[in-house]
């Protein structure tokens, strides 16, 4: 029997009711199988059980949506199937710029269920789809980041008519982890009409929706997952070509396997043979003039699985800082700290699985075979990985283990030990050991948020006695409106080296506070105005000299199309207990040192965005004022033109003039990017980088076919440039052609 939901409307309650609502309905059961194609039309659909009770997260949480909205849910024993009807009273307006699969959706219109299959409000799954029936999934981390490289199988389609738009999912079981002795899970549903900067919810919490915020689905039974086994055969062909003195070419032909099973419906065990990564996206080159390291995330498929059960202690996330000027940040929103050095928020993490894989100039060491343990039992998250490294250069072929336990405790918050062993990139034995305590309480007061952590690890390395251990711990209110604020604090030893982890800098403590508040307002062409002092200080642990220091002004401001404008003022601080080399042109030897010393300076930092949702925007910022002993002005640039759901260009340059006693240098970094999309499962991606310091051009061309999810296939072309002479007549140094084909065999 079906059930109607729609007598808990929160519409016109106060915030503090309406965030301490509990919204839970019961599923209906139905065999009888539908067909997802994005028409409403199958008889299931009318006895599903309907959601209607939606409100709006933004820009006014709990008023009542522009547009109406209706979620029918219903389930058999393969998989949970969702349809939304949106109505759009303006439905020639609705915003599908997005036809390539695997794209983000964020520009978009579009429709999204979360789901929290094990009800721990801690971890679960996202899941969208636009109106042109393009997919986009992701896994949640920390409860409120989202690790949005993972994929998933399952399907879904959107039609869009006179009236709105529709859409149809179907999420099989096999695709998820779940506890089969629990016949309840977390859910929530979001709609967001983009053109308007709405977004619309069922349940949220200080305009919050994620795992730790959601609604109660009940009534789950006789799930099946099938035999839980799925084998992903891949075989790639590949062509490269080595030009110049030292001309050469090589033919490869590799065949590879991922095989996952599922031990129990929450328990995955994983195996990767002879792994292939050929298809994988290339990095967004970067240009670094701080003496902090440059950070790069996975986008590896293999180590993208059940990642989140890896996090430790809070380190890292969402990287909210900026690296080497940060020319791709537009003034972020409260309950961020913009001064602290992204590669700093992620200093001492204990698991980074690029380290594995990957040389330390990024090139590629084959993985002759490796294994992963993950999943959940009862309140215990569990965490295993081991590689099998190739040898390569003068590194010896060697193992790595990664092992991860969490138990859940309070109503979210959990602590864990984490281990690791080996090291992929010496011949010396290494291991760590780290304990963390993550806390979470989304329940204060008038919806509020208090989020703290608190870890502590140990590494042993061959030689290494003392002086080896790092520990944090942090506090944030990260408030989407009224006051935020956030402090953390974090001790790296000397000697500490996580050999499968990241660090940054040792032998240092660094501070991090924010302090700020978010003004909201109704009927106005603004729609929210953030101001807020942010601050970040790095010390020498033996002396407690200070290393690095960052105070920053930050005010921002949203309109209600969704533009932004920003200032920041910050004030610098760096001593230098050694010199610095800021500028080497490897091309004439020329190199720009700033003497060791003590430097105070200050920058002003302006910018703004258009929305992305328009079929034509753009961003930027300009960086002038004093840096070291000279001056910087930095200007960054990006443009995006969006004609047709079936193009898009998107350029985006940077440039830093400096200008020192020691010398003058400019750095520029460019790329272009252009897609054509020939249908939502066919499309060509070609992205060419460019900066004066390599003097290199990179191009990467990508045509990527989708059948069906589980199914793809790649033609990959590389070509490097360079200039080596600096004439502007560029050379070509290498290249390499790929053909890769997989398929998922499920059982």
């Amino acid at each position: 029997m079906a059930g109607v939901i729609g007598a808990a409307s929160a519409f016109g309650q106060s915030e503090l009711s309406a965030s301490n609502q509990e919204k839970v309905f019961e599923i209906v059961r139905d065999d009888s199988g539908i067909s997802v194609d994005g028409v409403l039309d199958d008889a299931e659909w009318s006895r599903a059980t309907l959601i209607k009770d939606l409100h709006q997260i933004n820009p006014f949480e709990y008023a009542e949506p522009t547009e109406p909205t209706e979620i029918r849910v219903f389930y058999d024993a393969d998989a949970l199937y969702v349809s939304a009807r949106m109505w759009d009273s303006e439905a020639e307006d609705i915003t599908a710029n997005v036809l390539r699969q695997g794209e983000d959706l964020s520009s978009d219109d579009r429709f999204s269920v979360i789901l929290d299959p094990y009800l721990d409000r801690r971890s679960g799954y996202r899941f969208q789809v636009n109106s042109n029936g393009v997919r986009s999934d992701a896994l949640y981390q920390n409860v409120s980041n989202l690790e949005s490289n993972w994929e998933g199988i399952w399907r879904a389609a959107a039609r869009r008519d006179a009236d709105g738009w529709t859409a149809e999912m179907a999420i099989p079981f096999k695709t998820l982890s779940f506890n089969p002795n629990s016949s309840d899970w977390g859910i929530n549903f979001e709609r967001v009409i983009e053109r308007e900067g709405e977004n619309i919810g069922w349940v949220s919490r200080n305009r919050q929706m994620n795992p730790g915020v959601a609604g109660t689905v009940t009534g789950f039974e006789g799930l099946q997952q099938g035999v839980g086994l799925d084998i992903v055969s891949s075989v790639s062909v590949s062509e490269t070509k080595t030009y110049g003195a030292m001309q050469a070419s090589d033919s490869n032909f590799e065949p590879s396997a991922d095989i996952f099973y599922k031990l129990t419906p929450s328990l995955n065990a994983a195996l990767t043979i002879n792994t292939d990564f050929s298809a994988t996206e290339v990095d967004d080159r970067q240009v670094n003039l701080t003496r902090f390291s440059l950070f790069f995330p996975e986008k590896r498929d293999f180590f993208l699985q059940d990642a989140d059960i890896f996090e430790f202690g809070g380190i890292g996330g969402e990287s909210r800082g900026f690296s080497g000027g940060g020319g791709g940040n537009f003034g972020g929103g409260g309950g961020q700290n913009f001064a602290i050095p992204s590669s700093a928020q992620q200093n001492a993490r204990p698991f980074f699985s690029r380290r594995i894989g990957l040389s330390a100039t990024g090139q590629p060491v084959d993985i002759e075979y490796g294994g992963k343990l993950s999943g959940r039992a009862g309140r215990w998250n569990i965490g295993a990985l081991a590689i099998r490294q190739d040898q390569f250069a003068d590194i010896e072929a060697g193992d790595i283990f990664v092992g991860r336990i969490t138990a859940n405790v309070l109503d979210e918050s959990a602590v864990g030990i984490i281990v690791t062993d080996g090291d992929p990139r010496s011949n010396r034995d290494s291991s760590m050991a780290g304990a963390d305590f993550r806390y979470r309480n989304s329940r204060l007061p008038g919806g509020r948020l208090l989020e703290g952590q608190a870890w502590y690890q140990r590494s042993d390395n061959e030689g290494v006695d003392t002086a080896d251990q790092a520990y944090g711990f942090g506090l944030n209110l990260p408030n989407s409106t009224g006051w935020a604020a956030g402090f953390e604090t974090k001790t790296v030893e000397e000697n500490f080296f996580p050999a499968v982890g990241f660090i940054d800098r040792v032998g240092i403590r660094d501070y991090a506070a924010n302090f700020g508040y978010r003004f909201r307002f109704r009927d106005k062409w603004l729609r929210s105005f953030y101001t807020g002092l942010e601050g970040y200080r790095q010390e020498h642990l033996d002396t407690g000299q200070l290393d690095s220091e960052i105070i920053s002004l930050r005010i921002s401001g949203d309109s209600n199309t969704q533009d932004r404008m920003f200032v920041m003022v910050q004030a610098h601080h760096e001593v230098l207990s050694e010199d610095f080399t800021i500028y080497e042109a490897p091309h004439d030897g020329r190199s720009v040192v700033i003497p060791r010393g003590d430097y105070t300076y200050d920058q002003v930092r302006l910018g703004g965005r258009a929305a992305s949702h328009r079929k034509l925007s753009f961003g930027g910022s300009i960086t002038t004022g004093d840096f070291y002993d000279g001056e910087e002005l930095q200007t960054n640039v990006n443009f995006s033109w969006k004609p047709s759901e079936r193009f898009q260009l998107g350029v985006n340059y940077r440039v830093n003039d400096v200008e020192l006693p020691a010398g003058d240098f400019t750095v520029r970094l460019s790329s272009l990017t252009a897609q054509m999309v020939f249908s939502s499962t066919l499309s060509w991606v070609n992205l060419i980088q460019y900066d004066n310091l390599s003097e290199n051009i990179g191009l990467n061309s990508r045509l990527h076919w989708i059948p069906q999810a589980g199914r793809e296939g790649f033609i990959v072309f590389n070509h490097n440039l360079v200039d080596t002479d600096r004439n502007d007549s560029f050379h070509s140094t290498n290249a390499d052609v790929s053909v890769k084909f997989s398929y998922t065999w499920r059982f």
